[in-house]
């Protein structure tokens, strides 16, 4: 297997350093929901772990959660919340988006609190050695002390500068010294160290915590492409220079970004699409084969048209693997489609291939089966490539198909004017259901409170509940026996 490392600017071949694959992807900053940028990252890192346990080897695979900074400060204290409120919320959030992309989750996932006693001892580490030196209450990272800086972006440190809108920050010797170490500022959390009160920089965090829970070398290392500079760079710098040298990772590998528009989709601009809000439209492999259908090193444009596409190509292969009723031998090998996929992913994650192997396949299974011949060999092959790419092959259900933050949003709004309205007994049954964590009971329990408020004819109020769930997407069939309701999933 090849990959194409940013240290090298090459594809290399993959050899792992011992028994297990160590391997760190940079994590969140959980402040806001995650949005489908994030999934991207994510579903090609899961991809090529799926793919890397295929072929046999053993993972040990990391990813942290920046669960203090700048942005978590400032939106806990919006929201009136402490930072670790808001950044559990999130964090939470995030896994559960994950869990309906069949994202595997990763062995750890450490915080960049619990590591702060292990990066005090780094930082002061990097001082003793003449790396890192401390002003003002900071600590920041000498550049021109590591010869190499800019080894992974290709960028000389002159060049770095040059026509750069660098800050000038008082007390820094160079500057191009990142932060290791912030001093405290009024209201804000911080912890104790030699230096006076404060809070780890950004780029520590992750140094830190993959030297703890994976070593002095990792085989690979992964993020956006947004973080070869300077996250990355700064990580190399400080890791190495705290090691003695020894390579931080053997393999940087880097994903292209999501687009909306002309612009990256991220938080900080607000040109966002939610994970919640795309699965509401699409199912998970649908989601999948878009960012999978473009080289994972290559920029995608996010697009409604190109997901219902998707949609329409996962449920052909879903049809593929309609119960083969046939009886017989197998008459179709899927060998030659298993080494197709095999080749094409062992070219640098060519997933595109890959897809269009699975497609073929798809293709030959139902040619097969029209003829009458058996393709159960096939489809099995079918399902273990797919699996390769986290494809579930399931159809969407009502339950999963809704979105729980909208709701829970509606539910919250009604209880308001319920209670507002005197209706105190059914405002009551929305408290009694506040902490509902599924859709479905968020969804029971405001037709229980619709049927209360036709019962004493307040029409009008019913009907607004009517009209507000059908907003969002949940249509309502009444009879004598009773209401039904059902999630209007997208038709594609």
């Amino acid at each position: 297997m090849r990959l194409y490392n940013t240290l090298s600017g090459t594809e290399e071949e993959f050899i792992p350093s011992g028994e297990r694959v160590k391997m760190y992807v940079c994590g969140i900053t959980p402040y806001a929901s995650s949005h489908v940028g994030h999934a991207l990252s994510a579903v090609v890192f899961d991809v090529l772990r799926r793919y890397l346990e295929f072929q046999g080897y053993k993972l040990q695979h990391v990813q942290n959660f920046t669960d203090v900074d700048d942005k978590i400060i400032a939106r806990a204290a919006k929201q009136g919340v402490t930072y670790r409120e808001l950044a559990d919320r999130y964090i939470q959030e995030y896994t559960s988006d994950m869990d309906l992309l069949n994202v595997k989750r990763a062995h750890a996932y450490p915080l960049a609190t619990d590591a702060i006693p292990r990066m005090v001892e780094v930082i002061a580490d990097l001082i003793d050695k003449g790396y890192a030196y401390p002003s003002n209450g900071n600590v920041y990272f000498r550049v021109t002390m590591d010869d190499d800086y800019g080894k992974l972006s290709h960028r000389s440190l002159d060049s770095m500068i040059a026509g750069a809108r660098v800050e000038v920050v008082e007390g820094k010797e160079h500057p191009m010294d990142f932060t290791l170490w912030k001093a405290a500022k009024p209201g804000e959390p911080a912890w104790e160290s030699p230096w006076g009160p404060g809070r780890p920089g950004w780029h520590i965090e992750c140094s830190t915590i993959a030297l703890d829970h994976l070593g002095e070398s990792l085989d690979i290392h992964g993020g956006g492409l947004d973080l070869v500079f300077p996250h990355h760079e700064n990580e190399i710098a400080q890791s190495e220079s705290y090691t003695g040298r020894i390579p931080f990772a053997r393999f940087w590998v880097h994903n292209g970004l999501l687009n909306l528009g002309e612009d990256k989709m991220s938080k900080s601009l607000g040109n966002l699409v939610g994970v919640s809000e795309a699965l509401e439209h699409h199912s998970s492999d649908a989601l999948r084969l878009y960012f999978l259908s473009s080289h994972y090193r290559s920029p995608l444009n996010y697009s409604a048209e190109g997901l219902a596409a998707m949609e329409r190509a996962a449920e052909r292969l879903r049809n593929a693997l309609r119960q083969d009723s046939t009886t017989g031998n197998d008459a179709l090998d899927p060998s030659h489609y298993e080494k197709q996929f095999v080749t094409a992913m062992d070219a640098d994650l060519n997933t595109p291939q890959a897809i269009a192997a699975l497609f073929d396949l798809a293709h030959e299974i139902n040619r097969a089966r029209e003829r009458g011949q058996k393709v159960g060999q096939a489809q099995n092959s079918l399902r273990k490539l797919g699996d390769v790419l986290g494809l579930t092959f399931r159809e969407r259900t009502s339950q999963e198909a809704l979105s729980l933050e909208p709701l829970a949003e509606l539910f919250k709004d009604i209880g308001a004017t319920l209670n507002a309205s005197g209706h105190h007994k059914l405002a009551g049954w929305v408290n009694s259901h506040s902490d509902a964590q599924d859709a479905a009971t968020i969804v029971e329990t405001l037709l229980a409170i619709r049927r209360e408020l036709r019962q004493v004819r307040e029409y009008d109020f019913a009907d607004t509940i009517r009209s507000r769930l059908a907003d969002l997407g949940v249509g309502l069939e009444d009879a004598q026996d009773g209401t039904v309701w059902k999630h209007r999933q997208s038709v594609v």
